[in-house]
């Protein structure tokens, strides 16, 4: 179980194409990122991704009614029933045929698939298991060209489907006497939307070109009708070409009517009241998305130039005309309050969620341009930083997999990115010739290294101390040294005879180990005027150096597929690994020679040690990820990053489907001029070819790291960041078990009140939930007593497992007090496996910082709303005393002004009695 990693989120990535879906209550958005579904908590500010995937590329997503369910459906027609609930697979459908929209009806009955030009309407799954949960109830034609869009109306009673032949079609979901299906011209290019009004047939529909047409059906939904079982469907079910899916149900075709066509019964009939331009100046290009929302009769196109438009309808009054980007907008959806509107763009995997009333943003998340090329994790594990090809250094969270700041200093690619001992720092190298460091206090670029002549940095590392900076460059094949304090530069170190393809800090001396490809490792003396201590020959040339974390040991990955490992201190080699066999690459679409043979010239890209030195990650040319035991030299464990055949070398073998009488299908493009048809990559190429036809990315590792705590591991490929971690709700691993340890006996010791006890027992049957509520029920004050007398193999297990309720529980005095008993009452005894213990107490340290964050943050809200309080208090007393001065005043003045008067009158009644 000590690998049992299972994939935990996607980061880096955000939006790739399909269409946007906000969940039932509003607050999320369900994006499909490659082959997989990832879900934005916008209350929450966090990211989740399902650990389910698709063969290839999702292209479209439907949600029912209830926010429960969804369907999704990838390029090829491949469809997963999937539970938002448990994010798990339901059932598997194949449409064999591209979709290009799912919709489900409003009451959650129903469900409609519109494949080239055919609608196809299913009974919607119920929450029942069934064998077949895709049921075909009707198969609707009548548009002669691809289908685009779908909407249905309030009641479920009929839907609409737009095509790209320019026509909108209406058809009822039952059996309407009335309404059978109705098809609407009026526009010059592809539907892009159709849109039911609230509660009514009327109907909106937008076109490419940029034009509104407003329809007004003489028929209200009450008015329809259902047809008796005695009349003769009209429907044409002789057709013998239709398939064997379709023919389940009931086939319905439709014809464009026109007025001469004499009916029995009124049908429903719908008229053009009016018709719009968007894009009246031609500044918007194509319109490229819509999204209509009923109750607020707010209507918010996208077009290609990166604008959209927001408009309230049927008056058409312009709300907000703004523009995203210079890119096309790809998607929109509307939540279910219409406060906010989800925008995809798919050229730049942008995704964003704007507040249209407030007018600001309340997402706004894009991925690396290009492929991402190096990782980081901050010290305690809560940040990853990456760079990408794109020359842009980025930030993520890695609690909410949300990227919160981004640099984009750099001009050029970055190679490399480095955290400091404080975790307070990132570096980055990169191929514009500098070396730059970036302050995640005030978020900003507060040294930049450059060399004396200009050099394509490669390779970086940082010293334990954080006072030295050094760079490999792939040109001049030197090492630059600098100070991080005062940004000079203090050494150029030469030696090498090739390009330096990788640095590496001892973590416990002052020693610098460099790979390069002149097959050598060269350790220098940082302390001895930075001088070669010793050279290590290698078989091959050297990609990537890592050190171990005690620094007793040091791997290097070659050329050849193998991983070295060697004694810094005698500079012996103590073992190998021929990983060539483990990487097990598939052949590209252009190949002319098989996996096998390709596979001799793969090699591994990226290495990192685990926390506590025992295994190493090993990743490269390759869809897998490979675990070695570092004593043992043998494979632990392999993992496929990706199934997505959207990518280039995935496949082993030659796909029979893809070929013809002149060999591979990808091998043959019907506009090359030249004989031989498609050009062959060059060697080395690793990106593809940009300016091809078909262009699609080869599937590979660029960078590996363990987290801190080694409780997960990320790993940077074309898909994007992929977190790997351990899920202990997963998985029941009980530990010394027997028949006596059941839930009843731990209780009933709870019950006695025999703390310890209750605890081994809890421990031995390896319950998070019975362990959790044994440590719950123990009294605070006789936690130290407990932690005394606790056998010494569960004191590691209990650190380990308070460390992780720690995390997230809201009992923060409770399980420190644990922590702190447990730290101090088996002090020596931890001392001597403090190796062991590493990545639990990192994972105490994140916990505790994180906690420690959050209580400053409120601590100083509170402190400042104390100070304004007590100012408004001040302010209110002063005013009371100046209000009760002055109706002290007043009432001298009344005082005197009675004085006066009484006087006035005894001076007249003297006056009178003279």
């Amino acid at each position: 179980m000590k690998f049992a990693y299972r994939f935990s989120n996607l980061l880096g990535a955000v939006y790739r194409q399909g269409n946007l879906n906000f969940s039932k209550d509003g607050n999320a958005v369900i994006s499909p990122v490659g082959n997989r579904v990832s879900v934005f908590d916008l209350k929450n500010n966090s990211s989740e991704t399902f650990p389910i995937s698709t063969s290839k590329n999702i292209s479209c997503v439907g949600l029912s009614a209830d926010g429960r369910l969804a369907v999704v459906v990838d390029q090829d027609g491949a469809a997963l029933l999937i539970s938002l609930v448990t994010r798990a697979v339901l059932h598997h459908f194949h449409f064999h045929k591209p979709v290009s929209s799912v919709s489900f009806s409003p009451d959650g009955r129903k469900f409609v698939v519109t494949k080239e030009n055919v609608a196809l309407m299913y009974h919607a799954p119920g929450r029942r298991r069934e064998f077949n949960a895709f049921v075909l109830d009707k198969t609707y034609y009548g548009p002669y060209d691809e289908t685009t869009c779908i909407d249905w109306t309030d009641d479920s009673r009929c839907f609409a489907v737009g095509s790209r032949d320019t026509s909108t079609w209406v058809f009822g979901a039952e059996r309407w006497e009335n309404l059978i299906y109705y098809s609407l011209g009026g526009h010059k290019d592809a539907v892009i939307g159709c849109f039911f009004h609230r509660d009514s047939l009327d109907l909106y529909t937008v076109s490419q070109d940029g034009a509104l047409c407003v329809w007004e059906c003489d028929t209200e939904p009450e008015g329809l009708k259902l047809k008796s079982q005695s009349q003769k469907p009209q429907s044409d079910d002789e057709e013998e070409d239709d398939d064997d899916e379709e023919k389940e149900g009931e086939v319905i075709r439709g014809k464009a009517e026109t007025p001469r066509e004499k009916k029995k019964s009124k049908n429903a009939r719908y008229k053009q009241r009016s018709k719009h331009f968007f894009n009246k100046e031609g500044d918007f290009n194509n319109l490229t998305a819509a999204a209509f929302h009923k109750h607020t009769n707010l209507l918010v196109t996208g077009f290609s130039s990166g604008v959209f438009l927001l408009h309230e309808l049927p008056e058409f009054n312009l709300i907000h005309s703004l523009s995203i980007s210079d890119q096309r907008i790809s998607s929109i959806a509307i939540n279910s309050s219409g406060d906010w509107i989800g925008f995809g763009c798919s050229g730049l995997g942008q995704l964003l969620v704007w507040e249209w009333q407030s007018e600001s943003y309340v997402f706004k998340q894009q991925g690396h341009f290009n492929n991402m090329a190096a990782l980081a994790y901050s010290p305690d594990g809560q940040h990853i930083a990456t760079g990408g090809d794109d020359g842009k250094v980025k930030v993520w969270n890695s609690n909410s997999g949300l990227c919160f700041v981004t640099f984009t200093e750099h001009s050029s690619s970055v190679t490399c990115v480095v955290f400091n001992a404080s975790g307070f720092v990132i570096v980055s190298a990169s191929l514009d010739g500098t070396v730059r460091a970036f302050d995640l206090h005030r978020y900003r670029n507060f040294r930049t290294f450059t060399s004396p002549r200009p050099a394509q940095f490669s390779s970086l590392a940082i010293d334990v101390s954080g006072e030295l900076v050094s760079a490999g460059a792939q040109d001049s094949f030197e090492i630059f040294l600098w100070s991080m304090q005062t940004g000079r530069l203090l050494e150029i170190l030469g030696g090498h005879e090739g390009p330096v393809s990788c640095l590496s800090f001892s973590p416990v001396q002052s020693v610098l180990a460099s790979s390069s490809w002149d097959r050598t490792v060269r350790l220098w003396d940082m302390k001895d005027s930075w001088k070669v201590k010793e050279t290590l020959p290698l078989t091959a040339d050297g990609l990537v150096v890592a050190f171990r974390p005690d620094g007793q040991e040091l791997a290097v990955a070659t050329l050849n597929g193998e991983i070295s490992f060697w004694n810094p201190q005698t500079a012996a080699q103590t073992g190998s690994v021929s990983g060539r066999h483990d990487l097990e690459t598939g052949r590209k679409e252009t190949d002319k020679i098989t996996a096998k043979q390709s596979a001799k010239g793969k090699s591994f890209l990226s290495l990192c040690y685990s926390a506590d030195g025992e295994s190493i990650l090993a990743g490269g040319q390759s869809k897998f990820v490979c675990i070695y035991s570092a004593k043992e030299q043998m494979l632990m464990k392999k993992f496929e990053i990706s199934c997505n055949l959207s990518f280039d070398a995935m496949e082993e073998f030659l796909d029979r489907r893809k070929m013809t009488e002149f060999g591979s299908l990808a091998l043959v493009d019907e506009g090359a001029g030249d004989e031989d048809g498609v050009d062959i990559s060059l060697p080395g190429v690793r990106k593809g070819d940009m300016s091809s036809r078909h262009f699609k990315p080869e599937i590979r590792v660029s960078s590996l790291r363990f987290s801190p705590t080694g409780r997960s591991f990320a790993a940077t490929s074309t898909e994007g960041l992929l977190i790997y971690s351990l899920d202990g709700s997963l998985v029941f691993d009980p530990y010394d078990l027997d028949l006596d340890v059941t839930p009843s006996s731990v209780r009933s010791q709870l019950r006695l009140q025999e703390w310890a006890s209750a605890i081994v027992l809890a421990f031995r049957l390896n319950e998070a939930a019975l362990k959790q509520e044994v440590l719950e029920t123990v009294p605070h004050q006789q936690i130290a007593v407990v932690c005394a007398s606790l056998p010494d193999i569960y004191v590691e297990k209990l650190l380990y497992f308070v460390s992780s309720c720690l995390e997230k529980s809201g009992h923060l005095q409770f399980y420190m007090t644990w922590t702190e008993k447990l730290l101090m009452l088996h002090t020596q005894k931890l001392k001597n496996r403090s190796g062991v213990l590493l990545p639990t107490l990192q994972a105490l340290q994140k916990s505790i910082q994180r906690h420690s964050d959050d209580l400053s943050k409120l601590c100083d809200f509170n402190v400042y709303n104390i100070r304004y309080a007590e100012a408004l208090s001040k302010q209110r007393g002063m005013k009371r005393a100046v209000d009760e001065e002055e109706e002290d005043e007043e009432d001298e003045c009344k005082e005197e002004d009675a004085e006066d008067e009484g006087l006035s009158e005894a001076m007249s009644d003297a006056e009178m009695i003279l």
